[in-house]
C-alpha cells in the first residue's frame, strides 16, 4: 500500500508546543521505516498554514484545514492512504473535506467527547468543538469554506471510548444521534454496531486520539483520564474496523511526547499505525 504521512505539527496554533511535538517524535522513532518493513511506500509531507495567515487558534485552526484538505485530496487521487500526525483533533476538519464525501463514516477514539460548541464549553478550548464541528454543529461558516467540506451525519459517526465530558457537552450527545461505544464495551457492542447496514462495508474515517488509552498503559497528554482503553482493546478495535469497513483515511493525535517519560505511548503509536496500515491494506 501507498500511504501518505501528513505531519500536522500544531496545538492550538503553535508549532511544534505541546501536543504539537507529537508528529515530530513519532516520525523520529522511525514511523516511516516501520511502515517500510511492513511492505509500504511510504511519503512524508509537513503541513503549514499560509505566511499571510493570522497566528491566532482559530484562523491558524482552519487555515491548517484548507492546506489538510488539499494533502488529503491529492492522496485519494493518487492512491495513497493518507495518515494525518497531529497535535490537535480539529485536524480531522480537513481530512473529511479532502474525503470529500458527506456520506463518510467515522470512528471517533477519544477519552473526550469533543463535543462542545462555543456556548457549552467551560474551558474555551477550540480542539474540545472537533466532533461537533465536523457534524456541523458550531463552526459552520469557517469549516463550510474549508473546501470539499460538508458536515458528517452524527448518525454516521460511532464514538468509542469517551468519558470525560463537560456537563452540558455530555447533555449535547446524549441529544445527538452519536452512536457511542464505552471503553469497556469495545470488542462486543463495536462488533455488533459496524455490522449494522450503516456500517458494514462502508468507507470510513478513523481518528485515533491517544488519550483513549487508559493512563495506566503510559500518559499521554495533560489530558488524559481514568477509565480507558488498553493499547490491545484500541488494536483490536482497528482490526474490527477493517474488517467491517474501508478504511480510506486515518489521524493519530493529540501525543504531548513530554508527558511520555518512559516512551510507552510513543511504542504504542508506532504499533497502532502499523495495525492502520495493515488492516486498510
Amino acid at each position: 500500500m501507498k500511504i501518505r504521512v501528513i505531519s500536522v505539527p500544531y496545538d492550538s496554533g503553535h508549532l511544534r508546543a505541546r501536543m504539537g511535538a507529537g508528529p515530530d517524535r513519532l516520525l523520529s522513532a522511525g514511523l516511516a521505516d516501520r511502515l517500510q518493513s511492513g511492505g509500504h511506500q511510504v511519503r512524508v509531507e509537513e503541513c503549514a498554514p499560509p505566511k499571510a495567515a493570522l497566528h491566532a487558534e482559530v484562523s491558524t485552526a482552519f487555515a491548517l484545514n484548507h492546506v489538510i484538505s488539499a494533502q488529503v485530496r491529492e492522496a485519494v487521487a493518487t492512491r495513497e492512504l493518507p495518515l494525518v500526525l497531529a497535535g490537535n483533533c480539529i485536524t480531522s476538519v480537513g481530512v473529511l473535506a479532502g474525503l470529500s464525501s458527506e456520506q463518510m463514516r467515522v470512528v471517533w477514539f477519544d477519552a473526550h467527547g469533543d463535543f462542545n460548541t462555543p456556548e457549552t464549553t467551560i474551558g474555551g478550548f477550540l480542539d474540545g468543538m472537533a466532533l461537533s464541528i465536523a457534524t456541523g454543529n458550531c463552526w459552520t461558516q469557517l469549516a463550510s469554506r474549508v473546501s470539499g467540506f460538508r458536515a458528517v451525519q452524527e448518525k454516521n459517526v460511532v464514538l468509542v471510548g469517551a468519558r470525560d465530558l463537560d456537563p452540558m457537552e455530555a447533555e449535547l450527545l446524549a441529544g445527538s444521534a452519536i452512536n457511542r461505544v464505552a471503553a469497556g464495551e469495545t470488542g462486543d457492542s463495536l462488533d455488533a454496531l459496524l455490522q449494522d447496514s450503516a456500517f458494514s462495508g462502508a468507507d470510513v474515517y478513523v481518528h485515533v486520539d491517544l488519550d483513549v488509552i487508559d493512563p495506566s498503559e503510559g500518559r499521554v497528554n495533560q489530558f488524559a483520564a481514568e477509565g480507558g482503553l488498553s493499547v490491545q482493546d484500541v488494536e483490536s478495535a482497528l482490526r474490527v474496523i477493517g474488517t467491517r469497513c474501508r478504511i480510506r483515511a486515518a489521524s493519530v493525535t493529540a501525543y504531548d511526547p513530554s508527558y511520555d517519560v518512559d516512551g510507552r505511548i510513543c511504542d504504542a503509536a508506532l504499533r497502532l499505525i502499523e495495525v492502520i496500515a495493515e488492516v486498510a491494506s
